[in-house]
């Protein structure tokens, strides 16, 4: 099974950029979407249907913002949109689907770079969300949590580790959540199978970031215990070019 995940900075902008042909020949099965900037009521669900792809969507109350999407080929059991946390909730952040033997969790955790605020507010979202995926785990042990987590965890996930402007997204309090969540009972998929590899998923629109491949990896799939040995590969597609983001693709056994 392909399970894939990918920011696509405003889904229509994405779509004008052929992303939807490449996602048919890639022949994925779940696709988790962040930042797809665009209201349920704008959205036309048969489109997808007609692809061969039951979707969900979760969109942000503020128009042009955030919002989640999950497209599957496997009809769900469940699906439940954000984590009955309203303030949260309202930007549209998180949406799950859950089926007979596992679970896919689709998260757009918060950027802090607007401001301290902001990256309070992550921290705060990161304590909450952590507590919401305990509480799904206790019903199914078999989770999978994939998104645009916007936390670089180790340094090679950076192409300038020694930084020291200390920016939201890499700084030691949202990575010592990262090593908590990695070390209490999920895993890193892709530095499972690639433990030292240098890749990333984002790279910033400015001075030519891309092609001097100056990035971040801040694009994750988490699996947990009982799922670590069934995961067969991950992959990370930097070309062709979609969004500032790149999809990152999971090869796994369910």
């Amino acid at each position: 099974m392909k399970i894939a995940t990918f920011n696509a900075n405003g889904i229509r902008a994405a779509a004008k950029k052929d992303f939807w042909s490449w996602f048919m020949k890639m022949d994925i099965d779940i696709l988790g979407i962040q930042e797809t900037k665009i209201q349920e009521n704008q959205l036309n669900p048969m489109e997808y249907k007609l692809m061969g792809y039951d979707n969900y969507w979760h969109s942000a109350e503020k128009k042009g913002y955030s919002s989640v999407g999950i497209l599957t080929k496997y009809k769900p059991l469940n699906v439940v949109k954000g984590m009955g946390i309203e303030k949260y909730d309202r930007e549209g952040r998180v949406i799950r689907v859950d089926f007979e033997n596992f679970s896919v969790v689709n998260a757009y955790i918060p950027s802090g770079t607007s401001g301290e605020e902001r990256h309070q507010y992550k921290l705060e979202f990161l304590k909450d969300f952590r507590q919401y995926l305990q509480e799904v785990q206790s019903k199914q042990q078999n989770l999978i949590v994939m998104g645009d987590y916007n936390i670089v965890h180790k340094r090679a996930d950076i192409h300038n580790p020694d930084r020291k402007d200390n920016p939201s997204g890499y700084r030691p309090d949202e990575r010592a959540w990262l090593d908590d969540f990695y070390s209490s009972g999920f895993h890193d998929a892709f530095r499972m199978i690639y433990a030292d590899d240098i890749l990333f998923s984002w790279w910033s629109y400015r001075a030519g970031s891309r092609q001097r491949n100056k990035g971040w990896r801040i694009d994750h799939i988490s699996v947990s215990d009982s799922l670590k040995d069934e995961v067969k590969d991950v992959k990370i597609y930097k070309d062709p070019v979609f969004s500032d983001h790149c999809p990152v693709v999971l090869d796994i056994n369910i």
